[in-house]
This record gives C-alpha cells, structure tokens and sequence, in this order.
C-alpha cells in the first residue's frame, strides 16, 4: 500500500532484549504558542509512481508549506527522486524515509548523501533502515546479521567519511564490519558549502533507540507505537543513547507519521479500513509485539502471527479491535485535525506527517490549512 512512510520496509528485528526505564520527556512548547515557541514541521511523502512526476509533486508539496519531503525504498531507489526534488524546489527539506542500510556500503552511502545536500543547498536528511532479513539477504544479496551492531559500525563509518569529505581527517575508518581506508584528492569532494547532512535512523526496539541518542541527529519514530510505548520505551532509551554522547534532546529531533483518519464519516472509515489492514500487518512481526505488549494485548502478536503462516491476510483485520485503532490512530476531521495532531504528537515528535499520501490525493488544499495551523 503505497504511503509517506511505508515502514514495514524499515526496521528488522534488533537483536536486543526489550526492556523499560524511567521517565518522561517534557517538550509541551514543540507546538507555538502566542510567544513564538517553536512549531511542529508538518512533513509529506512521495509515492512510487514514475519519476517524470516528482517535480511536479515535489513543487506542490512546498508550495502547500510542508516542511519536509520524504523518499522511500520500496519499488526503486529513494535517492533519484530527491535528485530531481532537490533542483525542482527551494526551501523544503528532502529525506530518505528510509533506505535501506545494509543495500550499500558506507562510502555509497555518504557520496550520494553529499551530492544530494550539496544540489539542494543544504537540505538533505539521510534517513537509514535495516530492512528485514528476508529482504537483505535474498533481495539485495548483503549482510545482515547482526542488525544492530552492524548498524552502529555503518553510521559511525559514514560520520568518519563526512569528516573526511570535509578535511578533519584522512580516511582512516577501520570497524568491525566496514573499513575505508583509502582515497586521494581526485576522489575526494571536499565541502559542501551547506555542512554535513543530517543523519537519522528508523528504530522500534531498545538497541536502536539508543543507538540513535548516541550517533545520530535524529530518529524515525515508526508509526507502529502508541504513545505509551514512546514515553515508556522510545523516549528513555533515546535519552540514554544522548546521555552517553554528552548531548540532551535539544540535540535531537523525532519524526514520526500518523495514522490520520480525517474528513466524513464516509471517509474517515474508509482510511479506518486501511490504517486496520496496517496495524495487523505491523503487529504480525516478531520484532514489533513490544508494541502490543506494553499495552497489555500480550496474545495479539502470535495470533497474527499464526494468520500469516495460515496464508489468512484477509481475515487479520478482525483481531484490530477499536481499543487498539484508538491507541494507534488519529481520528479528526480536518477542522479539528490540528488539535488532534496537537494532543497526540505535541510532546513528543518535532515534525509529523501522514501515513496516506496527501500530493494527488484530491484533498491537498485541506491538508495545506492544517500544515498552517501547526507550522
């Protein structure tokens, strides 16, 4: 199903047993106020149709005041549409969200990240996902195993080869899964002129919550968690992770997108269908019952589980009872979306966007008042 963040893509099992610590995070001014206290970046997506069409929708979507566009790696690669986005538009942010990680080496990964921040002037965000097993191994022929560490050793690389780029360093990265070793000034791009990319990954589990709070700018929040599981699991294992670096959350920034069934009732239900179909197919995934458990439906995962094995995709949507869309979801319509954007994700994501795609969707003029009721 084609979305903004079609995170089933994203993140594998971690590796990492689960577990909860402690506290909250207070950031109740992320929405303005009448003092000017910073606002949320309401962001949007591309989708995967032909690339003769991203400038088009790349410039609509800024027109429309959305903060940031998003690329995905599902049917092609999420950095050529940022290529065309980055000299189509002027101000809005490009992402990847996300490619998958261990598709590439490091040093791919860092070339195509600068060329990127360099054409659009400084705008880039690498967005980065393990994937699945399945996926890494047998699609695209690489390493996988284990997921976290190697995950770690892979951003530390790129952040080695960025400083390089940029004449802190020769090259000189030498990890446990990656070495760069070599190059000269031929082959070296020197900076950018804008500074170095921002750099996030998309997490779930503990390990790489963390892992995220130490070594990167920021993080994919999927939309598979519940507010719950941020505060109790995402937010403190984030915080250790920035503890360790020497930084707090004002180094930081989370990005998530919304399960937003918005308009008619007519309407509403029919995204209700669709955000059912996704949460069952989420709540499938081993590494994922965190999310469930937390919130004390401990059986619900092995019980979709077991309806993939069955080959029943068409009956999982009957075990997403209400209580669990309403823990997931966001329902509004778009008069009173702002407000229910607000009390869901204020204090707890910088930027959000919506999971259905908005460019091409016939209700962009509607999305555009709440993009500027909340930016």
């Amino acid at each position: 199903m084609p979305g903004v963040f079609p995170w089933h893509l994203a993140v594998g099992h971690e590796g990492t047993p689960a577990y909860t610590v402690g506290g909250r995070r207070d950031v109740s001014g992320i929405v303005a106020d009448s003092e000017g206290t910073e606002k949320m970046k309401i962001d949007t997506g591309l989708g995967m149709g032909s690339l003769d069409r991203v400038g088009e929708h790349a410039r609509r979507a800024e027109e429309l005041g959305f903060a940031t566009l998003w690329s995905v790696e599902a049917q092609g690669t999420p950095f050529l549409p940022l290529a065309i986005a980055a000299v189509e538009t002027e101000r809005i942010e490009l992402g990847t969200g996300i490619a998958v990680a261990f598709a590439r080496s490091p040093m791919v990964h860092a070339m195509t990240a600068w060329d990127l921040h360099k054409a659009s002037k400084g705008r880039f965000i690498l967005g980065l996902g393990t994937q699945v097993k399945k996926h890494v191994e047998r699609r695209f022929s690489a390493e996988f195993s284990p997921p976290g560490p190697r995950m770690r050793d892979m951003l530390l690389a790129i952040r080695h080869i960025w400083d390089a780029f940029d004449g802190k360093h020769k090259l000189s990265y030498k990890g446990k899964y990656y070495t760069h070793d070599y190059s000269n000034p031929f082959f070296t791009p020197g900076p950018t002129g804008y500074g170095q990319p921002k750099l996030m990954i998309a997490a779930v589990g503990p390990y790489m919550c963390r892992l995220a709070g130490e070594v990167c700018d920021g993080m994919e929040v999927h939309p598979f968690h519940t507010a719950k599981y941020f505060d109790e699991v995402i937010l403190p294992n984030v915080q250790i992770g920035l503890a360790k670096a020497g930084r707090s959350l004002d180094d930081f920034e989370f990005t998530t997108s919304a399960f937003a069934l918005v308009g008619t009732g007519e309407q509403q239900e029919k995204l209700a269908g669709l955000a059912r179909q996704q949460i069952a197919f989420y709540g499938s995934t081993p590494a994922y019952k965190g999310v469930f458990e937390i919130e004390g439906w401990d059986d619900l995962q092995p019980q979709l589980a077991n309806m993939v094995r069955k080959n029943e995709w068409g009956n999982m949507n009957n075990l997403i009872s209400d209580e669990v869309m309403e823990k997931f979801t966001v329902r509004a319509d778009f008069a009173d979306l702002p407000n229910a954007i607000n009390e869901r994700f204020g204090s707890r994501a910088q930027r959000v966007g919506f999971y259905t795609p908005v460019i091409g969707s016939g209700l962009e003029e509607q999305y555009a008042k709440v993009v500027k009721a909340l930016a």
